[in-house]
């Protein structure tokens, strides 16, 4: 590697610059181990970066109250760590963990493989929900991230499908779960706001739609009313039982497609 003007590591022959964090995590070079405040590292920056989200959300990280919760000067941070994004990075790494082991099984078939690890990313997420508000800086670049990658992949092995559509699969599948999931928690933040009970809340707005909608106007919006269905709340996992189905049902049309 060579230096470029601004002291960072750049690879020979032109490639791409990596941050010396995300090169860390990989086992590119040493994590430093002497700065400023002793003790201090990128794991114990993280560790405390993620435990404040999990207590006030996403929106309360940044470098200073990270630093102010180590007992640590600001600038100290940058030594492990160069920008926040960078360490939404790292606290995304942390908190998802790699793969269960086994979580896709070749000889169960690439729809059970892919309805596994759809649940289990819906898990991660229900755990650590501020992760649902980490910005999408690009395509995995962590050992976990591409190892969650990699078990997609693996459970579509088989199915005869390119390379494209595979990676279009992935992103279907893991994109209906973060949405889902962050739809299930705006939805709980909405009903905890009006300090009712999720049944209570259905049935207000039910009660508010039946005042509001027209039937000569929104026909098809009253009849949905008059069935009742918004009366109670639904069983959420029933919803991403649902969702995910029906994903998949198309996903096995593009399979046998291709088989034929």
């Amino acid at each position: 590697m060579t230096g470029d003007k601004d002291g960072r590591a750049a690879p020979e022959g032109g490639g791409t610059y990596l941050p010396p964090s995300i090169e860390a995590v990989w086992g590119l070079r040493e994590r430093p181990t002497k700065g400023p405040k002793p003790g201090l590292s990128q794991d114990r920056i993280v560790a405390a970066a993620v435990e404040l989200a999990s207590a006030e959300g996403l929106a309360a990280v940044s470098m200073g109250r990270v630093a102010k919760e180590l007992g640590a000067s600001t600038m100290s941070l940058y030594r492990y760590v160069s920008a926040k994004q960078e360490l939404y990075v790292l606290m995304q790494e942390a908190a998802t963990g790699a793969p269960p082991e086994g979580l896709v099984d070749p000889e169960a078939g690439w729809r059970e493989g892919l309805e596994r690890v759809a649940r289990e990313l819906r898990e991660i997420y229900r755990r650590s929900p501020w992760l649902l508000r980490v910005p999408v800086s690009g395509p995995p670049s962590t050992p976990n991230g591409v190892a969650w990658w990699e078990q997609m992949l693996r459970a579509m092995a088989g199915t005869g499908l390119d390379a494209g559509e595979k990676l279009a699969v992935t992103l279907l599948v893991a994109g209906f779960v973060k949405n889902e999931a962050l739809m299930m928690v705006e939805l709980a933040e909405a009903v905890a706001a009006t300090g009712a009970e999720p049944r209570e809340a259905m049935l207000q707005y039910s009660r508010t739609l039946r005042r509001l909608v027209d039937p000569e106007a929104f026909p098809e919006v009253a009849k949905v009313i008059d069935s009742g269905v918004l009366d109670h709340a639904d069983d959420p996992d029933d919803e991403f039982r649902f969702g995910l189905a029906r994903i998949l049902d198309g996903v096995a049309a593009l399979v046998e497609g291709r088989a034929s």
